[in-house]
């Protein structure tokens, strides 16, 4: 896998589908900064906040580098596409994304808890790009579920397909734990570089969190554990990462 920079934002990133990258870094004598919102704000709502934000830290709104999103339930494979097409409307206007190639830099994680959820897909938190090196590492790997690449349809490529017995949602947070070390690794990263985990399931992970999720190092600082789903119906097991100098609440 071969980064790309995004030199509008001062990030690079790492290319997969038209509605998110696969994870994004900061570049030399820049950092990321994560603002979480403490509810969650509207797509329309939150893209006007998020542009307020960072604009007035004096960034460019190509800065935006990653979003978490909440959404009221798992689409299936036609309204995620739409819901999608929907959201990259703005990244266009911000000149962050290109309808013509369909490259898309800003990493991403949309999940939909199971209890308490929005009303319409909302912002959880952001990410940008601010100016200072952190003297770390400053990195977002988007949200990967147990989903096998490619362009047939879901049902197709998800992992142990409606099986939510402790050995196959082993063997989904094991594909999902190496997909994570996978795209960290195209930085030039791994778990001991991250600041945070997250984990989105329903299923009771504790029977393989020692041996898949502990010992491999990906609970270095803790695991977040959210009560909440993944965004397409028949996925079961979420998880993402990241390291950033700066977070804060809005």
């Amino acid at each position: 896998m071969t980064t790309v920079d995004f030199t509008p934002g001062n990030y690079r990133y790492l290319p997969s589908v038209f509605q998110y990258s696969a994870g994004v870094a900061a570049l030399p004598g820049y950092r990321i900064e994560r603002v979480m919102f403490r509810n969650p704000v509207p797509l329309k709502a939150g893209f006007a906040e998020i542009a307020q934000i960072i604009q007035g830290a004096g960034q460019p709104l190509t800065a935006f580098c990653a979003c978490e999103l909440r959404s009221p339930a798992p689409f299936d494979d036609a309204g995620f596409k739409a819901f999608n097409e929907v959201y990259v409307g703005t990244l266009t206007d911000w000149g962050i994304y290109n309808a013509e190639t369909k490259a898309n830099p800003v990493a991403r994680s949309n999940v939909c808890p199971e209890i308490g959820g929005p009303p319409e897909p909302s912002f959880h938190a952001f990410s940008y790009i601010a100016e200072g090196d952190a003297g770390a590492p400053q990195f977002v790997i988007s949200g990967s579920a147990e989903a096998r690449d490619g362009t047939a349809p879901y049902a197709e490529r998800i992992v142990r397909l409606n099986d939510t017995s402790p050995g196959a949602l082993r063997e989904k947070a094991a594909f999902v734990l190496g997909r994570m070390e996978d795209r960290m690794a195209a930085f030039g990263h791994g778990w001991k570089d991250t600041t945070a985990t997250q984990v989105y399931c329903v299923h009771d992970i504790h029977p393989f969190m020692g041996e898949e999720i502990v010992r491999r190092g990906a609970a270095r600082n803790g695991l977040s554990w959210h009560f909440n789903r993944p965004p397409v119906i028949g996925l079961d097991y979420e998880m993402d990462c990241r390291s950033v100098s700066v977070e804060r609440a809005a």
